[in-house]
């Protein structure tokens, strides 16, 4: 399975690219606004360091404007990914731009027919946001394995990418599943090192390190 990192943070970018953890990286607007740079800026910026999809998300909610953007972000890097929300017109900017040799992420999935119908654009990746559905007492982790059992059972190219992953189970959850790629906020990534008995085991082995003699 794949790893993207959630954000728009080029710091986080960097040290989860220098530890091999991340094969892409995920936006939104509201990463974006985080960041503080003019959006084409952040993305170029993000795919000087990461080699791999580089998501990018549209704000217009009419396909026209759809199109007009994503055709635009598609220009900064053969990396980038256009974001669209799971809408009507949305729906039909990710088949005009898939007949255009760009990659789509439809985004905001909360149910298995809207990934059906991605899937049925073109697009690229369906990101299903299971965090969003388990604060509303559902269990978004479900709706994953629906949309990961209908794509196999079609033989859809479109990849299933986990979004709004909240912790390590998510992530565990996503990979066992079959679930092409989970993207995760940089907080998740280091829960996915940590553990007490690593720790504890380290620090016997050097604390037993100082009895080796010396030369």
């Amino acid at each position: 399975m794949k790893i993207f990192i959630d954000t728009a943070d080029i710091g986080e970018i960097r040290e989860a690219w220098a530890m091999g953890a991340i094969d892409g990286v995920t936006t939104n607007p509201s990463l974006l606004s985080k960041a503080g740079k003019p959006i084409k800026k952040a993305i170029a910026e993000i795919c000087e360091v990461v080699d791999g999809p580089i998501s990018a998300e549209v704000l217009a909610t009419d396909t026209a404007g759809i199109l007009k953007e994503g055709r635009d972000l598609a220009t900064i890097h053969p990396n980038v990914v256009v974001k669209v929300p799971l809408i009507p017109d949305g729906l039909k900017a990710v088949r005009q731009l898939t007949s255009e040799g760009i990659k789509t992420n439809v985004t905001l999935c909360f149910s298995p027919s809207q990934a059906l119908l991605a899937a049925k654009a073109g697009a690229t990746y369906i990101s299903p946001f299971v965090g969003r559905l388990d604060d509303l007492s559902e269990d978004g982790m479900v709706l994953a394995q629906q949309i990961v059992t209908i794509y196999e059972n079609y033989a859809f190219e479109t990849q299933v990418l986990v979004a709004s992953v909240r912790h390590p189970l998510h992530m565990v959850q996503a990979a066992l599943m079959g679930a092409h790629v989970a993207t995760i906020p940089f907080k998740v990534i280091t829960q996915l090192i940590k553990h007490p008995m690593t720790d504890l085991g380290l620090a016997r082995f050097l604390e037993d390190a100082k009895q080796i003699p010396k030369d």
